[in-house]
């Protein structure tokens, strides 16, 4: 990297003075850094409130009958979209033995990899804003009311009506297959531009449903910037931006709500004596912010929020880092935003997630990709659980926050070094479940060469 080089009007030697973790960063070493912004959630004012989850949870019982009919596997369920939650502990003791030291407290798992309709986290934004738009076309020409069975929707007469309009977006695979899947199941034409690194086997499943898919021989931000352009061009075409939505943000948020009743019925408390770690895999933001933010909003200073990223997309980090959040990318510090995880390979954060998350987050790690497809493998072998590469991001939290340096500072500065063993670590699983069975075989191949 050359030291004379600028990002924003500041040369790499000057950056790596003020934050001598950007020479790890920009070597993609792992690191562990605790947010210097975080405050107690009293003191940070947040744009939106709970009043605004709740308002999205209500939008989405509106639509669970019609979810319900139309994805015959959420029937049981009540058409809810929501996954498991479940306890790991041979796969904490595994951690423990892997990495050489304890982890007290429990260690529980956060199935969004398990998701119905679209199999990761992103069913929970990307599906909750498609539906939005749904409702508000169709009472805007007076074909629906809050008062309806939403049923209704999944008709011939619906699904004309809906024919008329578009549905764009720009993903690296899973929030491009939820965005996909339940758009052309109401009806809608949907564009899904997906970035250079996006699973082929993402792209063959869209083109299945019927949905358009346009391959860019770049990264994420490229395929965000041309499906914006597409949508620019028609005024019927409604453009889902993954780095600015405030609609995906609250469909993720609306989690936090349902976990809240699964640790209930657990009877785990979440209390001044028993704190909360959630560990959450960061691409753009949108997902693991929504679910931050919302946790704070229910337990406030009993719940530590930690995104991870790969070592090589550190992108929320140093936007969080250097404060410039959308006005930096991991290339203007010369690192390539080239990994496995491919729902993490993002180069610039969302500016109006990082602004939101910014005082109510407690750090961000980073992994490499040979440790992730090992924790692949391992996940497998010890709980018989299957993710893909990005959904183990937050795997080794629990390791580095009790392990590190800055983690074990947070630790004491936070009065938790007592309450360890009343703790509660999870672990959040972003995607996996639709996975097809020879790619998998290739993961945890790669994974079981890596755990040697």
């Amino acid at each position: 990297m050359e030291s004379k080089k600028q990002v924003a009007g500041k040369t790499f030697d000057g950056w790596m003075s003020e934050f001598p973790i950007l020479t790890d960063i920009v070597s993609t070493k792992a690191v562990f850094w605790t947010n210097p912004h975080y405050k107690p959630f009293e003191h940070a004012v947040p744009s939106l409130s709970e009043a605004d989850i709740a308002d999205a949870e209500a939008r989405l019982k509106r639509f669970a009958p019609y979810i319900a009919e139309a994805f015959p596997e959420t029937k049981e369920v009540g058409g809810i979209i929501e996954s498991p939650l479940v306890p790991i502990p041979q796969m904490q003791e595994e951690l423990e033995r892997q990495f050489g030291g304890a982890i007290p407290g429990r260690m529980l798992l956060k199935c969004d990899s398990h998701l119905p309709v679209s199999g990761s986290i992103k069913a929970r934004g990307g599906i909750y804003e498609v539906l939005a738009h749904a409702e508000e076309l169709a009472m805007q020409h007076g074909m629906l009311s809050v008062h309806n069975d939403y049923t209704v929707l999944h008709s011939d007469r619906f699904r004309q009506f809906f024919s008329n309009y578009s549905i764009v977006v720009g993903s690296t695979g899973n929030l491009g297959l939820s965005i996909g899947i339940i758009s052309a199941k109401l009806g809608f034409s949907v564009t899904v531009h997906m970035s250079a690194d996006a699973q082929q086997w993402k792209k063959d499943l869209l083109r299945s449903k019927g949905v358009s898919v346009v391959e860019h021989a770049t990264d994420y931000s490229k395929a965000v910037e041309e499906g914006r352009k597409q949508a620019e061009a028609d005024p019927t075409c409604y453009f889902i931006d993954d780095e600015n939505s405030k609609r995906l943000f609250l469909g993720y948020a609306v989690a936090a709500f349902r976990l809240k009743g699964q640790l209930e019925r657990l009877e785990i408390p979440v209390d001044q004596d028993h704190p909360l770690f959630v560990y959450l895999p960061c691409g753009v933001g949108g997902g693991p912010g929504g679910i931050a933010f919302s946790l704070k909003q229910i337990y406030k200073e009993h719940v530590h929020c930690f995104f991870s990223e790969p070592t090589h997309s550190p992108s929320m980090l140093l936007g969080l880092l250097t404060g410039l959040h959308d006005q930096v990318s991991v290339q203007d510090f010369g690192i390539d935003n080239k990994t496995s995880a491919d729902g993490l390979a993002v180069g610039r954060p969302s500016r109006f997630v990082g602004k939101i998350i910014e005082p109510l987050l407690s750090g961000t790690f980073t992994v490499d990709d040979e440790t992730l497809y090992t924790l692949l493998y391992t996940l497998s072998k010890k709980e018989n659980i299957e993710l893909e590469p990005s959904a183990l991001a937050g795997m080794p939290g629990p390791y580095r926050l009790l392990h590190s340096n800055a983690g074990v500072s947070y630790l004491k500065e936070h009065g938790l070094i007592d309450k360890l063993g009343n703790s509660t670590h999870m672990v959040w699983a972003t995607g996996g479940s639709m996975v097809p069975e020879p790619i998998m075989s290739e993961y945890m191949a790669k994974g079981s060469g890596s755990n040697g």
